[in-house]
């Protein structure tokens, strides 16, 4: 830069910027605050020059004049046409890394700029554990534009591995347990495999190592324990280091006594003192103080108590190793609810919302029902997201705010799969679980099976193609005029060509319940069902369905095959009652984290039609979000369910299409739907009297964001039937469900695989991926990926 000396008496005619492209003159004449007319002054083009190089879009500036013409010249900075990381990370993650260096295209480009943006690169590498990083750059440009093209090369560093970490001064506790909460740790042997630690350094959270280290003393009652600052030494040469820390244990420490002083005893003080965790005589855990803070506000905000302060303290004798624990609990005023506000739904009526709140305007607030209706309005499946946030009115009075999201109610749901039997398997559904905000639920589903033509072979020979066709038209209202009765109605039809015969069934049914808490449900249904069976595999199917009279068919010797029953069933008609009980405290509609899923019902068919038998089931599922005890998002999964099918006499009418069978998603995953049963002395599939399957599931949240996760399972079932003496393994259909009749045998299988659960724009879709079957037999169909949406675990 520099300044041009003229006359002060010479005036300015014109102005004009000569090289000027990334400022307007307009724009560039307020930063000059020089105008055409002014008497042209050395101190102000000085300071009008230095102005505009301020502004960073310059190399360099200077002014001209003659005539009365100021000329000011202008060489810019050259702008980053394009930048670009190359030797690291996915897309999304470089994503990520442009927004933090502090560079991006159409920026000036200048060389402090791009060494920021180096050094922050290396920096952001050296917090994910790699050290040593070397970033060279490629600067070239982009024809006569003035702009550069920058790529970034990153030769990655390696990981620094604590190799031996010493904790002078430790004598009581185990290495093991004092890392438990740490982020650096020493390397296992064999670290590298899962589960075990690998030993790499994590520069950022080292400093607060030392906290957590006197933590977990704290937890094991060493309330005088000192942990120096972490001392490490890293040898870059081989990317090794060493973990030091200095400790001093000091006294271990029991609970002597519990105190709880409360200024309004709104509560027993023998009721509190049971509810907490630290008990006497214990070692002294920091943890269970914790949790008793909480539990104790819990108990009195219960009670209405909404603003009241829990303050623990502790009275220790290191004398005696002792140490008496005290809370002081401040009550205050009994809160009132003021009023509920809700926002955010679009769609759902507020009614609809209100319904599922436990807690209206003037009632007394109670924690426990504000968490229990967040989690109402979470399982009806509704919503993509709920919170309920209490806002301070007065000391007497809060109201609550309801925030909920919106999510997708109506939905196109399909199941794809296939199977070495069934063939191409598609099931689909349209439904809406809320229709037209009313909370009410509706939905068409049908469900297809191509079918392969597998021959099944038996002694009477036989065909069948796998095919299926079957409908389903429901319609439900949870909450009939918002009180806590429902009812429900639901028409349906089937068509299925089966291993070995071909199923055409139809009916109707209603359903009327009523919700006894906010999580427990019991019902009572009427159905009627008319099923025709026909074009058996095998002519000797025909004997299931009729008389003793009838001649179905003549085995190999000629001899001829009766029918087992008094009368003819081939087209049966039963007629029943149902009443069901069911429990659900879950935390989400589709992929909870916890809680519990419940529910059985008994099928008493007779009341009317020909069919006389009872049919009991249950299912359970369990959720446990484990990153309550370690800190991964690990989600504990455990289903299980069982049924059994009662008769009265031999002579009572048992279909062979409502027996147990097994395989299938909901079932043993691995396994074609339905291909595993027992077999009669014909080599007949029967199904089996009861049924009882169990899984369990490890669920891992790969995505958050986009809500996806991959889990582990194990599957185990088995069917049970009667059997003969003298003939393991073979079925005595006559003798199935009557106690005390035939032999209980059983056959099981087991299989375990993964699955990828995503949480999609269209739905809820899982994808599984067997791994390994048990104790397969022949004529078991297996299914190498199935492929569901719209389903709950």
């Amino acid at each position: 830069m520099f300044g041009l000396s003229v006359l002060y008496a010479e005036k300015i005619k014109t102005i004009q910027y000569d090289g000027l492209q990334y400022m307007s003159p307009m724009l560039a004449g307020e930063v000059t605050e020089i105008q055409e007319g002014d008497t042209l002054e050395s101190a102000k083009l000085d300071k009008a020059i230095l102005a505009l190089y301020n502004q960073g879009y310059f190399k360099d500036i200077y002014a001209t004049f003659d005539g009365g013409v100021l000329i000011f010249h202008f060489t810019e900075k050259p702008r980053v046409a394009s930048i670009e990381i190359k030797g690291y990370g996915t897309e999304q993650e470089k994503e990520t890394l442009y927004t933090q260096m502090g560079i991006k295209k159409g920026d000036t480009f200048d060389d402090q700029k791009l060494e920021k943006a180096k050094n922050i690169l290396k920096t952001i590498l050296e917090y994910q554990g790699y050290y040593g990083t070397v970033i060279e750059t490629d600067i070239a440009p982009v024809a006569s534009s003035g702009a550069y093209s920058i790529i970034m090369n990153v030769n990655r560093g390696d990981n620094i591995l604590i190799k031996k970490a010493t904790y002078e001064g430790r004598e009581k506790l185990k290495i093991k347990d004092l890392e438990s909460l740490s982020a650096n740790k020493q390397r296992d042997f064999m670290g590298w495999m899962w589960g075990l630690n690998d030993g790499k350094l994590h520069l950022n959270d080292l400093e607060y190592d030392s906290l957590r280290i006197q933590d977990v003393y704290m937890r094991h009652g060493f309330l005088d324990a000192n942990v120096s600052s972490p001392f490490l030494d890293a040898n870059f040469s081989n990317y090794s280091a060493s973990l030091y820390y200095k400790i001093i244990e000091g006294t271990q420490y029991k609970v002597s006594e519990i105190e709880i002083t409360i200024d309004n005893e709104v509560v027993p003080i023998k009721q509190l003192l049971k509810a907490i965790k630290v008990k006497k005589g214990e070692i002294f855990n920091i943890e269970n103080l914790r949790a008793d803070t909480q539990i104790l506000k819990r108990k009195i905000a219960d009670k209405g108590y909404a603003f009241a302060l829990v303050k623990p303290d502790l009275d220790k004798n290191e004398t005696d190793g002792e140490v008496k624990v005290l809370y002081h609990i401040q009550v205050g005023d009994k809160v009132h609810i003021g009023d509920v506000l809700i926002s955010g739904n679009t769609r759902t009526s507020d009614r609809i919302i209100r319904r599922e709140i436990l807690l209206a305007p003037g009632d007394e607030y109670s924690l426990s029902k504000v968490n229990d209706s967040e989690n109402a309005l979470r399982r009806l499946g509704f919503f993509d997201n709920v919170k309920i946030e209490e806002r301070r009115v007065s000391a007497d009075s809060m109201d609550l705010l309801v925030n909920v999201q919106e999510g997708r109610t109506g939905q196109l749901q399909f199941g794809l799969g296939y199977g070495s039997y069934g063939g191409l398997m598609i099931n689909g559904s349209v439904s809406e679980r809320n229709l037209f905000g009313t909370g009410q639920s509706g939905s068409i589903y049908a469900n297809i099976a191509t079918g392969t033509g597998s021959t099944y072979t038996n002694p009477y020979g036989g065909t069948s193609n796998g095919r299926q066709f079957s409908g389903n038209i429901s319609l439900s209202n949870p909450r009939i005029f918002d009180s806590k009765y429902s009812a429900s109605e639901n028409l349906y039809a089937n068509y299925y060509v089966n291993y070995q015969y071909i199923e055409q069934s139809g009916g109707f049914g209603v359903t009327a319940g009523r919700l006894l808490t906010n999580t427990l449900r019991v019902s009572l249904g009427y159905d009627v069902n008319v099923t025709k069976t026909y074009d058996f595999s095998s002519a000797a199917y025909e004997r299931f369905y009729a008389s003793k009279d009838q001649i179905v068919a003549h085995d190999t010797e000629g001899n001829p095959i009766y029918g087992i029953w008094d009368k003819d069933y081939h087209i049966p008609i039963a007629s029943s009652i149902t009443p069901s009980i069911s429990f659900d405290n879950t935390d989400d509609y589709y992929f909870p984290k916890n809680g519990i899923i419940a529910s059985a019902y008994a099928q008493f068919n007779g009341v009317g039609g020909n069919v006389r038998n009872t049919k009991i089931y249950a299912k359970f599922a369990a959720y446990y979000h484990l990153k309550k005890i370690i800190p991964i998002d690990l989600i504990a999964r455990y289903k299980a369910q069982g049924g059994y099918i009662f008769r009265y006499t031999p002579q009572d009418f048992l279909a062979i299409n409502n027996t147990f069978y097994m395989g299938g998603v909901s079932t043993i995953r691995g396994f074609q739907s339905s291909s595993v049963s027992p077999r009669d002395p014909s080599g007949l599939w029967v199904g089996g009297d009861g049924l009882f399957t169990n899984s369990v599931e490890l669920s891992y949240g790969v995505l958050e964001a986009a809500k996806m996760r991959i889990s582990a399972y194990f599957d185990y079932g088995f069917i049970t039937y009667k059997g003969y003496d003298q003939a393991p393994g073979i079925a005595d259909f006559q003798n199935y469900g009557i106690p005390g009749k035939g032999r209980e045998q059983l056959e099981w299988r087991a299989a375990t695989g993964l699955a990828l659960e995503w949480v999609s724009p269209m739905g809820p879709i899982v994808l599984v991926f067997p791994i390994k079957i048990f104790n397969k037999q022949d004529g078991d169909y297996t299914s190498n990926f199935e492929f569901t949406m719209g389903t709950r675990f």
